[in-house]
């Protein structure tokens, strides 16, 4: 076990002195920018891809499914890694590959051989991912740790907002590899400053136990069935308005393998999947709140587009434009909502931030004929601002409601609840354009009308955690 520099003992309790906190927070940001856009900056090369790699479109998708699953399956695992061999490893081992698996995907000239780097990618996404928020925590003292977390919600909600702006961008000028060549730099840039700024774990009390290699499979089988089952149910099941057996069948053994998994973990003192802090009332709150707000992110991110584009005729640069509403007002109200926290109950902000965004979402489903661009852009920043007010606060109680060695845990779980909940959000999605293919306006509103129900669910776990806490 390495022991850790003075700087980073004293990273514990009043975080990094500030020259070294600012190159930190650099490196943080960088690798959770290029993780977040990753997994969405390739859609919009797919038809480009299958066409050049002579695929059908079922078979590309895997292209950004290996990336999303190689990421979800393995956050908790690293997470866990993190807690033990420090947080620092792993972000830097994580880079490393996702660097080395974004050069081979850019040489990729078969879709099998871009499919297994994307997987590398993913895999390498989540030793960054996973610690990134513990990382934050260590990073920053107690008094301003809400403005690093609000830091980190904002880059992650532009990041996942930016994806195909900034790949329409890049495919106007040059092909599809250049989108994994962009990462080398940046990365080998994020490399080089982390091995010098970022902090190590605090010395631990007692020696971890180590992880079951078990657990690691069980988790591993538990959200890659999970996930395939729902893409089939969801996606395949909808478009062929019939039960698909398959599905059925994978979801039966992912949820079998689940209740073995979780029975596993329950009387661990530091689990795999972290039961024990879903013991807690306000954690668990919080990731359901989580869950329902990154679901209905995604199901008005994906529907917007044809919303804009299809129904409404916008160009491809004024729809983009006009999306950028969103991601500005996070921009401009994270940084608020950072200064909140502390000041007023957690749960009461993410209950406001998620009504707020409802109704955003709400007054884009109801939009008149041919709305003019005020109309558009003052709808979708309201979106913006709702997801800021909910995004800091429910991130700080998730990271701070667990003890500081079970930080990674945390870190883990957070970034679990994100992808679960775009995965489920961009199935449902599917599902309704399978049923409502017209592109006509009434999937669309379908979608947004979802959304916002999704928002309103989050929005009530989130004020319930007022209760919780004060119990």
């Amino acid at each position: 076990m390495s022991h850790p520099t003075p700087a980073a003992a004293a990273a514990s309790a009043d975080g990094l002195p500030p020259p070294q906190r600012w190159r930190a927070v650099l490196v943080i940001m960088l690798g959770l920018t290029m993780s977040v856009l990753d997994g969405s900056i390739v859609n919009l090369a797919l038809p480009g891809i299958a066409r050049e790699m002579n695929a059908p479109a079922s078979q590309a998708i895997w292209v950004v499914n290996a990336y999303q699953i190689a990421v979800l399956v393995m956050l908790l695992p690293l997470a866990s890694l993190g807690d033990r061999l420090g947080y620092r490893r792993v972000y830097l081992v994580g880079m490393a590959l996702f660097v080395l698996a974004s050069l081979a995907a850019a040489l990729a000239t078969t879709l099998p051989a871009l499919a297994a780097a994307r997987g590398l990618q993913g895999l390498g996404a989540a030793g960054v991912l996973s610690v990134n928020t513990a990382l934050v925590r260590l990073a920053y003292p107690a008094s301003r740790l809400g403005r690093g977390i609000a830091l980190n919600s904002m880059v992650v909600a532009t990041s996942t907002m930016a994806g195909p702006t900034i790949a329409a961008g890049i495919l106007s000028v040059a092909s599809w590899p250049w989108l994994f060549v962009l990462n080398l730099p940046l990365g080998a840039v994020t490399l080089w400053l982390g091995r010098r700024s970022l902090p190590a774990n605090p010395p631990r009390a007692t020696e971890p136990t180590p992880i079951p290699p078990l657990d690691v499979v069980l988790n591993v089988l538990m959200f890659a069935l999970i996930f395939l089952a729902v893409e089939q149910l969801g996606v395949r099941g909808a478009a062929t308005h019939a039960a698909s057996p398959v599905g059925w069948g994978l979801l039966a053994a992912g949820l079998g393998v689940g209740v073995f998994y979780l029975r596993r973990q329950w009387h661990q003192a530091t689990p795999l999947f972290p039961v024990d802090l879903w013991r807690r009332p306000v954690f668990a709150l919080s990731m359901g709140a989580s869950l329902g707000a990154f679901c209905a992110q995604m199901l008005a991110i994906l529907s917007l587009p044809f919303l804009l584009l299809e129904v409404y005729g916008r160009s491809h640069i004024e729809a983009g434009l006009l999306m950028s509403a969103w991601p500005i007002a996070t921009v401009v109200v994270a940084p608020i909502a950072g200064r909140l926290i502390g000041r007023f109950q957690a749960g009461w902000l993410g209950g406001v931030g998620m009504v707020v965004f409802a109704a955003g979402l709400m007054l884009m489903a109801t939009l008149p004929e041919q709305p003019d661009r005020a109309t558009l852009a003052w709808r979708l920043a309201l979106c913006g601002v709702g997801f800021a007010l909910f995004q800091s606060p429910n991130n700080h109680t998730i990271v701070t409601s667990a003890p500081l060695h079970r930080s990674g845990a945390a870190s883990g779980m957070l970034g679990t609840a994100r992808l679960t909940g775009q995965t489920f959000g961009a199935v449902l999605l599917a599902a309704i354009f399978a049923l409502w293919p017209q592109h006509d306006g009434k999937g669309e509103a379908i979608a947004l009308w979802a959304a916002s129900g999704f928002a309103l669910l989050a929005g009530l776990s989130s004020s319930l955690r007022v209760r919780a806490s004060a119990r």
